[in-house]
């Protein structure tokens, strides 16, 4: 019953993405809801893929896990708020051994956005430091995960 909607949650979320992902490169801000709508449809995402108990804990502990990481990134001056919630929501759309490789795609795109944005303030001639909108590295992550089938097999974690 709950499978039939695994195409539309997965089109769910590649729509709250790419809303972050245009919000942050507009305004360098992610507003709360897509975040929280993000998160909270991810226990449907478990349902629909017959996830177990266990799984969905260990999916929602590798979440919290990421999100730690990432809030002392932002404790840091190293990453917005925003964007901190996001890779923490999206965390919890992916099976624990997929979140890494979910972190490496984000953190190769968040390189090249970063040194396009380096040139772009070169070029300019800008002395203050470029505002990188990581939303995108993240939104795009997200996106090709969700869209690779064998990551999407959430109910073999």
């Amino acid at each position: 019953m709950w499978g039939n909607l695994v195409p539309w949650l997965a089109l769910a979320l590649v729509l709250l993405l790419a809303a972050a992902g245009i919000e942050d490169a507009r305004t360098r801000e992610i507003a709360n809801w897509k975040n929280a709508a993000i998160a909270l449809l991810a226990p449907l995402w478990w349902w629909a893929n017959d996830l177990s108990g266990i799984d969905m804990a260990w999916q929602a502990g590798v979440a919290t896990g990421v999100f730690a990481l990432f809030v002392a990134a932002y404790a840091a001056g190293q990453m917005g708020g925003g964007d901190v919630k996001l890779v923490g929501a999206l965390a919890l759309w992916l099976p624990p051994g997929e979140v890494l490789s979910m972190l490496l795609v984000m953190s190769l795109l968040g390189g090249v956005l970063t040194i396009a944005f380096l040139i772009d303030r070169r070029v300019r001639r800008a002395k203050e430091p470029p505002e990188i909108p990581y939303g995108i590295a993240i939104a795009l992550a997200g996106m090709l995960a969700i869209a690779n089938p064998i990551l999407t097999n959430v109910g073999h974690v």
